[in-house]
């Protein structure tokens, strides 16, 4: 491979990661209900607004959550719940909007207010995709997470 090519492979590789980033934060949009069919983008609803500091992107958020694979056949759409800080006992921190979280979810998040709880709705491709996840959520699943927002700490805050 001439070093001509090298230099264009790179170039383009780098324009189409920047084009997919883009388009990854064009996929949320803020909605008033879970839909009755399967999303193509995540879905955010706002059951409460927080009033405390805004969850942004490569800061620390605190989160309690409940899972659940997307189930059209019932009133709620939650069918199995998969995971839950409640099941591990503590509530979970992670570095928002920087690929520590599924897609759906880590870009769901932003935005929210500490002392905000909101519905994230995750579509296969911003959720587990073709992986089976925790057991029980199959290939090609949509997500529901309940989301409870607890804390942000701000970057290059210390102990």
């Amino acid at each position: 491979m001439t070093r001509h090519a090298i230099t264009s492979l790179i170039a383009t590789t780098m324009l189409l990661g920047t084009a997919a980033q883009a388009s990854a934060r064009q996929q949320v949009e803020h909605v008033d209900a879970i839909p009755d069919t399967a999303p193509t983008k995540t879905l955010v609803i706002d059951r409460k607004l927080g009033d405390g500091r805004e969850a942004r992107r490569a800061e620390y958020v605190v989160l309690d959550y409940d899972g659940f694979v997307f189930d059209p056949s019932t009133a709620d759409h939650k069918g199995v719940p998969f995971d839950s800080t409640k099941k591990h006992g503590h509530p979970v921190s992670v570095i928002a909007g920087t690929g520590h979280m599924i897609p759906g979810l880590d870009r769901g998040v932003l935005g929210m207010k500490v002392g905000g709880e909101r519905t994230i709705v995750v579509p296969p491709k911003m959720g587990y995709g073709d992986a089976t996840a925790f057991g029980v959520v199959p290939p090609q699943s949509t997500l529901i997470f309940e989301v409870r927002l607890l804390d942000v700490v701000p970057k290059g805050a210390s102990n």
